[in-house]
Formats: structure tokens, sequence, C-alpha cells
């Protein structure tokens, strides 16, 4: 926790949004963070879709670049706000057409198309509700959460439904309409075309008036077991998609931002679409699956400015050497911000050798809807840390007991669950259809993470684990990203999961799996090295007692490791829930 990468408002390249991180805390509202936005002309309320997009194309920045599409092969595509506005309001009345009412489900089940996008503001603009499915999920997972969310409309390939929809269809009484985007539209029986719907359909729509408590989004979230558990979103969340955008990713009007998230996950909902429209600000979306050559490629000729992207890609990109990020001249590139897991204290160290900057880490859950910790632009970067609360974030670390009243924790470096103050805006206002599950995640006003943390003297947060990750060794409590962090970094690691294995003595002893950078070999010696580096960073107790050696690691498609796996692997015990699974 002693290292510091010094930066400060003095040194950036552009004056970032949020100059002083204590004046900043003390003087924000969020009722003065919503006036910043337009709001529904005539009073009539708050919608994602008018802050993102017609607010700015009905104004100067109506030709602005809002969208640059790249495909996987041949020309890109611009799209500047006022196409935005115009398709989104061909599909808002489509859904019209179709009988779609306020607060029925439209699922969009696409890669990164243009079309995604375009349905999505649809869907806010007619007040549905939108569910966003990752495309690599299999038929079982795309089931469920249709089931649980009661489709009524998909938007998806001819492609995909074929292998996803088809086998699955006459499970799902409640969906009335497939509309099929892309080619091969004509060809499928039961289904409809979206680009022939579209272009008979108006460019104009007006948005009714809309509650800013009105339900905009459904976010599914896996639990460690059971089904998958949907997170319920409101218009209001677009203030705090707005205000993020601003402060802790410091967007600024000038900047071409890359979220490399996909829109089936939270991130590239909240933060590849919302977050950079409702700044006014060009975003690049590119079709293409991770390719660390093709990344640079477009870092340097888009002249990416803010690049927002997974620790597993980073990591990656680190496996792919040095040389490959020196070889690019990216003048514009001025602030990363990683999301998805915490990030190791090595893969920001690495962000400074490739490409001058530190990695920015922050922290947030879908059922926060928006970043609330964070490493401002600003601040001392200290790796490891995710960083201080959003300025109108009270976060504290606490102590929760069944039957007992929440205990907030002022001492520096002790470990407890991370809380926040409730409510902010992109807060879920509950687990769809469980009233019982969401209630259990608050208490005496807090809304409590299962992340557990320590913070330091000057009030950076430290991760340490969920809290069914701990591991408890001869009385001892153990984070296993501290020790995934240290194994990183060996030069021969390219990634590693800790897990807690049953001792009869210690109770639990410490076991890593561990994934090799390319050019090393997994063997007794190495095994050896990496025990002892471990021992010496950590002391005997934290250091793990074995080590095994895997050629990748199983992670969400969102990038987390998945520890619970690797555990249940480990002891022959049923999996759970692996729909999320890479």
């Amino acid at each position: 926790m002693d290292e510091v990468i010094v930066k400060g408002a003095a040194g950036a390249r552009v004056a970032p949004n949020l100059a002083d991180y204590a004046s900043a805390h003390a003087g924000f509202s969020w009722d003065a963070a919503r006036r910043e936005l337009d709001g529904l002309p005539g009073g009539r309320g708050l919608n994602i879709a008018h802050e993102a997009v017609d607010r700015h194309a009905a104004g100067p920045q109506r030709d602005k670049l809002a969208i640059r599409w790249l495909p996987r092969e041949g020309a890109r595509r611009d799209l500047t706000f006022a196409d935005l506005a115009a398709h989104s309001n061909r599909f808002a009345n489509v859904l019209a057409g179709l009988g779609v009412k306020p607060g029925e489900r439209v699922y969009l089940l696409t890669g990164r198309i243009p079309e995604l996008y375009f349905a999505a503001l649809g869907t806010w603009k007619a007040k549905a509700v939108l569910c966003t499915l990752f495309s690599a999920f299999g038929p079982e997972p795309v089931r469920a959460r249709m089931a649980i969310g009661e489709a009524k409309v998909l938007v998806t390939t001819a492609s995909l439904y074929q292998k996803k929809i088809a086998p699955i269809r006459a499970s799902l009484p409640k969906l009335e309409h497939v509309l099929i985007a892309g080619e091969g539209a004509a060809s499928i029986p039961g289904t409809l075309d979206y680009a022939a719907l579209a272009a008979k359909a108006s460019d104009r729509w007006a948005i009714p008036a809309t509650d800013p408590e009105d339900m905009s989004t459904l976010h599914f979230t896996s639990g460690t077991t059971g089904t998958p558990k949907g997170a319920v979103h409101v218009h209001g969340a677009v203030v705090a998609h707005y205000m993020t955008g601003k402060l802790a990713l410091d967007l600024h009007a000038d900047d071409v931002f890359w979220c490399t998230a996909d829109p089936g996950w939270v991130t590239g909902t909240s933060y590849g679409i919302i977050a950079p429209l409702a700044n006014g600000v060009t975003s690049i979306v590119d079709e293409a699956d991770f390719d660390a050559t093709r990344w640079y490629e477009i870092l340097e000729r888009e002249q990416v400015s803010v690049w927002y992207t997974a620790p597993t890609a980073i990591r990656m990109m680190m496996k792919a050497g040095l040389d490959l990020a020196r070889a690019r001249r990216l003048p514009r590139l001025r602030f990363l911000a990683s999301v998805g897991e915490p990030l190791n204290p090595e893969a920001v160290r690495w962000g400074v050798q490739a490409f001058g900057l530190p990695f920015h880490d922050n922290w947030w859950q879908t059922e926060t809807g928006g970043i609330m910790i964070a490493n401002f632009a600003s601040m001392d970067i200290r790796p490891g840390s995710m960083g201080r609360p959003m300025p109108g974030i009270e976060a504290a670390l606490v102590e929760a007991k069944k039957d007992a009243p929440v205990r907030v924790i002022e001492e520096a470096g002790v470990e407890g669950e991370i809380a926040l103050r409730a409510p902010w805006p992109s807060m879920f206002r509950g687990y769809l259809n469980e009233p019982e599950r969401y209630a259990k995640c608050f208490a005496d006003g807090w809304y409590l993470s299962g992340d557990l943390a320590k913070r330091d003297a000057d009030g950076y947060f430290w991760f340490v684990g969920r809290k069914d990750d701990v591991i408890k060794t001869s009385g001892h409590l153990i984070g296993p990203f501290e020790v995934e962090s240290v194994l990183m970094e060996h030069p021969a690691v390219a990634e590693a999961g800790v897990i807690g294995k049953p001792d009869p003595v210690a109770g639990e002893l410490v076991k890593a799996f561990v994934s090799l950078k390319v050019g090393f070999q997994a063997d007794e010696e190495l095994r050896r090295a990496l025990l002892a580096h471990a021992r010496k960073r950590l002391g005997a107790v934290v250091a793990p007692k074995e080590i095994e050696f895997s050629p990748g690691l199983p992670k969400t498609r969102s990038g987390k490791i998945m520890r619970r796996l690797l555990k249940a692997r480990e002891l022959g015990l049923p999996e759970g829930d692996t729909s999320t699974l890479e």
C-alpha cells in the first residue's frame, strides 16, 4: 500500500473535470447534477434516450459524430447524434406498431451491430424495458433470462436465432415478436424483418412523459448458486451515468472514447451507450472480438483519448508483450480505466511502461448501476487500490451481523464489507419478482455489497474479496486478490486464481492456480520459484501452499475469474450456475 504514482491536476494534459477531490465531494449534490441535464420538454420527466441523444440532436451537436462503428471486415460507419435520433425514433415506432406497451420487455441478442444501439435507444423512447443478452450465451442461459423477464419482443440475427432461439422458442409463450436484423431476415418463418419494419416506420417520435422512477432496464447478474437475478434499473439512473462519465472517466467534449465492454453486460450499457452519449462524446464501437494487434490499431487510427477496458484484456495485452504497445503512436491517449474485477498492481504499472499512463481502477456492481469508487484523473494512484468514493456517494466499511445493528468500521486497515448509503440515482430498485432477496441487500439504510475491503488512512479503498471467497487459515483471514496480485508480479505469470482448500489442521490451505506467459515452462523448478516468491512477499501464513499450473482460468464473459468454480472443481462439488462462464 506504500507505492504511489504521483499525478495531480497540474500535470494533466487537459484540466480534469474533478480538479480537487475534497472540494468536489463536499460541494456535490445529485439535485445539482440533475440540473445539468435537460429533462423532457415541458417538465414531463426524465428519459435516458432524451438525455443521451435527442437533446444533442436538437441542438448544435446535431451533426457531431456520436458512434463510429468498426465492422469485423469492411468500411466503418459513422453515426451522428441526428442519425441516432432518427434510427431510434423508427424503432420506437416499430414497437408501437407491434402493440408494445410501457413496461413490457424488449430483449436484444446480437453482436455489437448498429441495430443494437438503435433498438436500445428506441426501447427507452417507447418506455419499454431494455434487456440485453450476451451473444455468446448458450440457449439455456438465454431461455432462463427471457423467461424471468417475460420477454415480449426479441431483436436478434439470423444465425443467432437458429443457434440460440429456435431450440427454445416453444418454451417462451410470452415471446410474441422476433425481429431479425441483418442478412437472412426474410428466410426464417415466424420472424419479422427488422430492416423492412424500420424502413416503413416514421423517423419522428415524441417521447411520452417519463417518471424518473419508471423502469428502464433489466440487467441480469448471476449469484454463486441458483438462477440469475434480474436487477431493476430506472430512467433516473442517467443522472449517475452522466456524472460518473464526467467525473470518474473524465470525459470531455472533444474526447474519442472506447469502452470495450459488450452491451450484453451492464458496463457495455451504462458506459458503452449511456454515459458517453449523455456527455456528448464520440464513441468507438468495435464489432470484432479481442485481438491485441487490432486493438492497438484502433487506439492509434481512431485517436482514442479515453479507454475503458477490463483487467482480463489488459492481462492479455501484457501477455503479448511491450513491443506491440511501443510500436504505436498514441499522442491523444490520456486516460486509461479498468472495470469488471479488481485490477492487479502489476497491470497498473504495466500501463505506465506501455503507454506512459497508469490504468485507473474503479469499483461498482450490476446492482449499483454505475461507478461508486474510483481513481480520478487528478488523484495520485496507489496500484491495487480501487480509489475513493464518487462525489455524492457515502461509502463505508461495515460489520453486518444477523439481528444486530450495522457497525461502521472507523479504523484504517481493518477489513469490512463495502456498504453504500442508500439511495443514489443508479441504485437498483429491486430484483424482479424477488422482494425478499432484494430486502436482504439492505440494513439500517446501507446497501450491503458482499465485497470485502480495507481502507487506508487517506481514504483509499483496497479490495480483499467476496465474502464467500475469503480464505480462513490457521485463524487468519486471507483475501485471494492479494495473493493473486503478488503471483502476477513474477515475470512468468499471466493470470492467477486463488482458493481455500479444506485442511484438517489449518481449516483451509491457500491454493493457487496459475496460467503462464508464452515462453515459460510449467515444471517443478518454476513451481518452487513461485512458492518462494510468494513466501518472500507475503509471509508463510498468507503465501500459497500449493500451486497448480493451468493453461487458462475459468472466467465469466465479463472477465472475472470464477474462484468458486475453481473450488468446486478442486473439491468435486456441483458447479452451480455456469451460464456466464466464458
